[in-house]
């Protein structure tokens, strides 16, 4: 059976075998690979695709002859810098309880006064609204739209605070800790539902030129929400996966009739994307104006729910039986599952690349800059067959240069630069690829490892964006104090031994950074963690040439928590987490202007 499988494989852009993050040959199972070949149709004894048909396999990792995607003449020999953060989690003493655009902008046009040249978020692509507890940005319903809990709605044209406002029930909402997603929910589009009636119809042709824009994929999200949060009333469920039958199918009678009954409530959903899409737009047109060379800096993520909006509007785009995740390595022995759905790589090249072509517009519209989550997705995904232990996936190949060129003429025409995050399983020639086609790496502090010491910052790459930490690691202050490691312990991930052994190599880590910050000027360094450690490690970090250096809210106010933990779901506040700080005192923060000041010694505006 294995060498019929080997055939199949080969000729339909699965790979048997993959080199592991620790240097060694993983090789995937004959069952793993018959599943997925199965997902793909192949059945025994089919003849190859086209594209697998001919030269070597794997086809090594291949950007287009000549697709190069845009990169600013100020960044073909400078440097410049910026501020990340998770949108949610910004406070103010006038959101409701969430981040919102109005808050994007203002944080926006603060750090602009700063020297920073852009501003980076979460991904902000629409999730489920009949269920806002399912907060993760990176699993959207859909990543062609926006998550209407980011419109600011005072700001919303025909807002009455008279009407609309209740301080009491906004009070509450703003003083928790985390982010009450279906409370802000339910209050946001009460209030929302009460400004559209009172304001439809007069909102012009600016509506009826969003509405012509979007067509049918449009009117297709706003037609799923609305099911959606019928099927939630009726004790169904969100995701359409439980629907009755008449219900999966967007072309069926039973859903076009709901259509019909149901017109008002679809327009509204269709209005809130529109909303949200003028505020996110403006949000962007005042951090130009605020003087960020760059500006927004977006997140696409890596998939799609599989019961989401963008499943079951087009159901042929997606496959059916296999979510994406990762395979086993040091960090996850038993590898990962990360519930999303993957693309045909057969299906996007047969419609000649219209549905990545669409999906890199929409969020480039607003964008001075993109980080494409697991950026090797371009050239290859970890499929998991349903019913398969996480580690037991196979990788399935995707046409990267017909990708590449798509995405290099979309930020070409958007005047976008793109980051790509290449961290785990890089296949050997993928940055070379990468670096070719003006798609900037990722550099994390922490992983910059050779032979167990921390590598030079003069020798981190060019062409990347370098950074202490994401939203996927420890903060700075977890990390050197070690209350990263307590709290995996507290909640599982880490039993006594393994948390005994990653203190020892924490202390080894810590102990060299120390000693490297005590070379470069800092004798005061010492254990405790403190504005002088943060200011240090940051102006390191921005010593090096990279093209970009970004710095994350949560290490510009030394906060110990994170904002996610991967592999937990209810044990820790994934996604939820907010400042400490309001954004109208932020900028009397003491050790932000300590990291700052420090980033803007290393690289100030214009060189």
């Amino acid at each position: 059976m294995s060498e019929e499988v080997d055939r199949l494989a080969a000729a339909h852009g699965v790979l048997r075998s993959y080199r592991a993050l620790d240097g060694t040959i993983s090789r995937a199972s004959d069952d793993a690979v018959q599943a997925i070949l199965n997902i793909l149709g192949v059945e025994e004894g089919a003849a190859p695709q086209a594209a697998a048909a001919s030269g070597p396999f794997p086809p090594p990792p291949q950007a287009a002859e000549g697709a190069a995607c845009f990169l600013p003449d100020f960044l073909q020999q400078g440097r410049a810098w910026g501020v990340t953060c998770q949108l949610y989690g910004l406070r103010s003493h006038r959101n409701w309880g969430i981040g919102d655009f109005e808050d994007l902008a203002r944080l926006g046009e603060l750090v602009a006064r700063m020297g920073a040249d852009f501003l980076g978020v979460n991904p902000l692509h629409a999730l489920f609204l009949a269920e806002p507890q399912k907060a993760s940005p990176f699993s959207p319903s859909d990543r062609n739209f926006l998550n209407p809990l980011y419109i600011a709605v005072d700001q919303v044209e025909g807002f009455d605070p008279g009407l609309d406002l209740d301080e009491s029930a906004l009070a509450l909402l703003r003083e928790s800790k985390l982010v009450d997603h279906k409370a802000v929910a339910d209050h946001k589009l009460s209030v929302l539902r009460g400004i559209y009636e009172r304001t439809r119809g007069t909102d012009g042709q600016g509506l009826d030129a969003f509405k012509e824009r979007g067509g049918e994929a449009l009117w297709r999200y706003g037609l799923f929400e609305a099911i959606s949060l019928e099927m939630v009333r009726r004790g169904i469920g969100t995701g359409w996966h439980p629907w009755p039958e008449a219900f999966k199918d967007p072309a069926s009678e039973a859903v076009g009739q709901f259509a019909r009954e149901h017109q008002g409530e679809i327009e509204f959903l269709v209005w809130l994307q529109w909303v949200a899409d003028r505020q996110l737009e403006q949000a962007s047109k005042r951090l130009q104006a605020a003087g960020m060379r760059i500006g927004l800096y977006l997140d696409l993520a890596v998939g799609t729910a599989p019961d989401g909006a963008a499943t079951w509007s087009d159901r042929t785009l997606t496959v059916v039986g296999a979510e994406i995740g990762a395979p086993p390595d040091m960090f996850n022995p038993e590898g990962q599952r990360w519930g999303l759905a993957p693309w045909s790589p057969s299906e996007i090249a047969a419609r000649e690349f219209r549905p990545v072509r669409r999906s890199y517009e929409a969020i480039l519209r607003h964008a001075g800059a993109l980080r494409i989550d697991h950026a090797m997705g371009l050239y290859r995904l970890f499929w998991i067959p349903d019913g398969f232990p996480a580690g037991e996936g196979a990788y399935v190949i995707y046409p990267m240069p017909d990708v590449v060129r798509v995405l290099a003429e979309v930020s070409q025409g958007s005047r976008a630069l793109i980051i790509g995050e290449d961290l785990g399983v890089v296949p050997e020639g993928f940055r070379e690829q990468m670096d070719r086609a003006n798609l900037l790496g990722y550099r994390i502090f922490y992983f910059e490892r050779d032979d167990h010491n921390f590598v030079p910052p003069e020798r981190w790459p060019r062409s990347a964006l370098a950074c202490v930490g994401s939203h996927d690691t420890n903060t700075l202050a977890g990390w050197w104090t070690g209350s990263d490691i307590d709290e995996r312990q507290r909640i599982g991930l880490y039993d006594e031994e393994a948390a005994r052994k990653e203190r020892e190599r924490r202390q080894r880590e810590k102990s060299q950074a120390i000693e490297i910050l005590r070379a470069r000027g800092q004798p005061e360094i010492g254990e405790e963690f403190n504005e002088s450690v943060a200011a240090g490690i940051h102006r390191l970090v921005a010593s090096s040439p990279s093209r970009l250096v970004a710095a994350q809210m949560e290490d510009l106010l030394g906060l110990a928590e994170q904002s996610n933990i991967p592999g937990t779901v209810d044990e820790h506040p994934n996604w939820r987490r907010k400042l400490p700080v309001f954004i109208e005192e932020l900028e009397s923060a003491s050790m932000l202007r300590a990291v700052i000041g420090a980033i803007r010694e290393e690289r100030p505006r214009g060189t």
